[in-house]
């Protein structure tokens, strides 16, 4: 038998009480996770190959069922990208400039060959 008892309301409250204050320490532990790995030049790499996999910054229509598992990958990637604004968004712009000067030598690079 289940320790439910529907005419405990304090009890209900509580236990909705405890679920909130848990689930308030999981954001605050993600969000601590994530401001950690947006504040190191290797963390930023990963997240932005992530969105870059993930078609965030690109069309996912196809004009066929290939669309569905493009929409679903993208969606993961914006929320990614949701999270930088929320949780670092000034290491956003610094990814940014990065990801800009990692591309303008890796393109010198390859001239040179």
């Amino acid at each position: 038998m289940s320790g439910y008892d529907p005419t405990d309301i304090r009890g209900q409250e509580d236990a909705q009480e405890e679920l909130t204050r848990k689930a308030r320490l999981v954001a605050q532990i993600e969000a601590g996770d994530f401001k950690w790995i947006m504040s190191n030049k290797r963390g930023r790499r990963f997240v932005w190959r992530l969105l870059e996999k993930a078609g965030v910054f690109r069309s996912s229509f196809t004009g066929n069922s290939e669309t569905f598992f493009r929409e679903g990958a993208r969606n993961i990637g914006l929320q990614v990208l949701a999270m930088i604004h929320e949780h670092a968004p000034e290491s956003y712009t610094q990814m940014l400039s990065e990801q800009k000067e990692y591309d303008r030598s890796s393109n010198e690079r390859t001239s040179d060959h």
